[in-house]
């Protein structure tokens, strides 16, 4: 009933959106004289303002068309190589002969778009063959598609694996650290010779008894029935996925900037203010970085209450009690993937030391294939977005990534190249 209210609500304001466009046209238009006056520019402002906070957001594009290889640009295309109904396989295809290492991101499903990685692939393509997990919003996904729960994920996570084959390396952010870890364990218990060369953790949550956050305690604030009663709705028939239980985007939305609510009003603020004074620059970064936040998908009921029970609630990866599809996940299996963790000392999402349990799960791996992390004065989203990522934590994930690169290693070896002393730091 709450998602059909807002459908409700949204088509109610469409006339009060569309009177603020108009307003907005009209008091920003260079043939209006008034526009060139505090008066007209403050009522463009105020204008925008109301329709910003009343439209509805609609995915953004990654808009990566080229990189720099060896100092000249090269051409970028986003192809989707592989796709199923909640996700595709997109691959940032460059125009060049050069033989890098294969990365896939796994993005996470948490509310926003895989777009919130656009810094990480942008950072990761002059040296890698990049590929994403793109996935879909779950109130576009037909009933007939099927259900789909943490399994679901672990077993899209392999069947990702497998389609790019041997000698791929996985590099998950924040929430699909525990399926990444879980489909690798399961791919080391069946052998698998598509098992991946190493996969990089970023700030996830592996274990979240350790240093628990305001998101880990609101996890745990209230028993599992109670966020399927409160938070799970049913998608209005306006949309493709009419029926499919979900966690609408719009709450997730309210809880995130819940987290921080003076900042986002102070925010709004700045953009009124920095349009009043002229000053477009300010005013553009505003709209670019909010068109991201505020464009959420719904994620599907059984994949989001799975997570809070497994993760949030019963600890079952870091306690060995995880199962998927019936079989124990058991990471000290892991014996052939490298293992790095990266974390963020001012990470207020997933505490220090969450990610980096993972070494104690992976009791296998020598210390020569295992790498932590820990990059001073970063928050969540510096981990993986911003001039400290770029500058500070992408030389270690690329070195990481290039040492235990096996066609790279071989390259390196004929040329007399490849020293592994002092690479891999023990944990």
């Amino acid at each position: 009933m709450l998602y059909h209210l807002h459908e409700f609500q949204h088509a109610a304001l469409t006339p009060v959106r569309l009177f603020a466009e108009a307003m907005q046209t009209v008091y920003s238009h260079p043939w209006v004289p008034v526009a060139y006056t505090s008066f007209g520019r403050a009522m463009a402002a105020g204008a925008e303002l109301v329709e910003r906070t009343t439209r509805r957001y609609p995915k953004p594009e990654f808009g990566l068309h080229s990189t720099v290889i060896d100092g000249a640009e090269v051409p970028v295309r986003g192809l989707v190589v592989y796709d199923k109904p909640f996700g595709s396989l997109l691959h940032f295809q460059r125009q060049t002969d050069r033989r890098d290492p294969r990365v896939l991101v796994v993005a996470p499903m948490s509310g926003h778009y895989a777009t919130l990685l656009r810094g990480t692939v942008e950072t990761l393509l002059p040296d890698h063959d990049v590929y994403i997990t793109d996935w879909t919003d779950a109130r576009d996904v037909p009933l007939g598609a099927g259900s789909f729960s943490l399994d679901d994920y672990i077993d899209y996570v392999r069947e990702f694996l497998h389609f790019l084959g041997a000698d791929t390396h996985v590099l998950a952010v924040c929430q699909p650290s525990v399926p990444v870890l879980a489909a690798v364990a399961l791919m080391a218990a069946d052998n698998d010779p598509r098992q991946p060369s190493s996969m990089v953790l970023m700030g996830g949550p592996i274990d979240t008894r350790i240093n628990p956050t305001k998101v880990n305690e609101v996890g745990t604030a209230k028993p599992l029935s109670w966020f399927e009663a409160s938070v799970i709705q049913s998608v209005p028939f306006v949309h493709t996925g009419r029926g499919r239980r979900v966690y609408p985007g719009f709450l997730q939305l309210q809880g995130f900037m819940s987290l921080n609510p003076e900042r986002h009003v102070g925010e709004h603020l700045k953009l009124f203010h920095n349009m009043v004074r002229g000053d477009g620059d300010s005013a553009e970064k505003h709209r670019e970085f909010y068109d991201e936040y505020l464009a959420v998908m719904d994620l599907p009921a059984e994949y989001y209450l799975d997570t809070i029970r497994t993760v949030f609630q019963e600890h079952l990866l870091p306690e060995g009690r995880m199962t998927s599809r019936g079989r124990v996940v058991d990471c000290s299996l892991i014996r052939h993937t490298a293992l790095m963790t990266v974390e963020g000392e001012k990470d207020d999402i997933t505490g220090t030391g969450q990610t980096e349990a993972a070494h104690r799960l992976c009791s296998g791996l020598p210390g020569t294939m295992r790498r932590h992390h820990l990059q001073p004065k970063v928050g969540h989203y510096g981990v993986f977005n911003g001039r400290r990522w770029r500058e500070e934590i992408y030389p270690h994930v690329r070195d990481f990534i290039r040492t235990h690169d096996k066609l790279t290693v071989l390259a390196d070896q004929a040329h007399g190249l490849h020293d592994r002393s002092g690479v891999g730091e023990p944990v």
